[in-house]
């Protein structure tokens, strides 16, 4: 062999080495389950390890649909604390709400503030929006046409379609089976796309150990705060005390059947006057286990801020 021919296969050899490192290092990296038990535990770990904020979008039970973590309540005392706002000062609230990330607007036909999320929300890109709104069942003409409810509603949030629509306040251990009709209307709805995911609100133990085991139910919106204010109880009276350890035993399982859950009651319907009490509301939410999403009445920047800022400390420990 020549010594040009020498040459010639030392350059080649030593062009492919270096064509062979560079492949190497703009690849990309194999799949989890190719990597070796100890890197996949390590990326396990940095996934557990990333930081979480109040304002992540987060999977919502077994649909896997994205919602904020935080959502602001428009129902605070039945919508009235929210409508003495007016239609400027709670477009403002919206609005400051959704700089600061808060993307998830929870309503109901009797809070009486569809028409006001309709103007607040002019503008702002509907896909980035979670819209929840909530259908009392015994109001007139509801169990009778509850599809037909469904299109006012859309047309008073000036909505295609909901992202969620929930059964409002069930207080019966049968209310299941005593609406069925209504729930069916809620497939129908669910199948012609003019609702993403349903769900139920109960007030009191029966209606929600009864939903625990209603299969119907993908959505769960659930009193939950550790020093039971308004937590569900016995009877499911409004002033009745909250059986905490029964509740939250009820709703974990809930969660763990691939429900999603919201929850409401954070700040004790608004009577956690205490920031202590708030506090430890919070960081309870964000902590046990079992919570996607709370949904909070605010009325101010500022409500909104205190209420990130808890949630992101408690996050830290969650």
């Amino acid at each position: 062999m020549t010594p040009n021919e020498i040459s010639r296969r030392q350059f080649l050899g030593r062009s492919a080495a270096l064509a062979g490192s560079a492949l190497a290092a703009t690849a990309p990296l194999c799949p989890a389950a190719a990597l070796p038990a100890a890197a996949a535990a390590e990326g396990e770990k940095a996934a557990k390890n990333t930081k979480r904020s109040a304002t992540d979008l987060v999977p919502l039970g077994r649909k896997k649909l994205m919602i904020c973590r935080i959502g602001i309540g428009t129902g605070s005392s039945g919508g009235d604390v929210q409508r003495k706002l007016g239609q400027e000062g709670f477009t403002k609230l919206i609005r400051e709400c959704y700089d600061r990330g808060i993307t998830f607007i929870d309503t109901a036909d009797m809070y009486h503030t569809h028409e006001m999320v309709r103007e607040a929300i002019k503008g702002l890109p509907r896909e980035k929006l979670w819209i929840q709104t909530k259908m009392m069942w015994d109001r007139p003409g509801v169990p009778e046409k509850p599809l037909e409810v469904l299109d006012r509603f859309r047309k008073e949030l000036g909505v295609d379609y909901v992202d969620s629509l929930l059964v409002h306040c069930a207080t019966q251990n049968t209310w299941d089976a005593d609406l069925k009709p209504m729930l069916d209307v809620f497939d129908e709805a669910q199948e012609k796309k003019l609702i993403r995911t349903k769900g139920v609100s109960c007030h009191g133990l029966p209606a929600l150990k009864r939903a625990l085991d209603v299969d119907w139910v993908e959505v769960h919106l659930a009193r939950i705060n550790p020093q039971g204010k308004r937590v569900d109880g016995t009877f499911g009276k409004w002033d009745e005390p909250g059986n905490v350890p029964e509740a939250t035993k009820t709703i974990k399982a809930m969660h763990e059947k691939g429900r999603g859950i919201l929850g409401m009651k954070i700040i004790g319907n608004g009577e956690f006057t205490d920031a202590a009490d708030r506090e430890k509301s919070v960081r309870f939410a964000m902590t046990c286990g079992y919570v996607d999403s709370i949904v909070v009445g605010l009325k101010s920047a500022a409500e909104a801020d205190e209420l990130i800022g808890r949630m992101n400390r408690a996050l830290v420990e969650a």
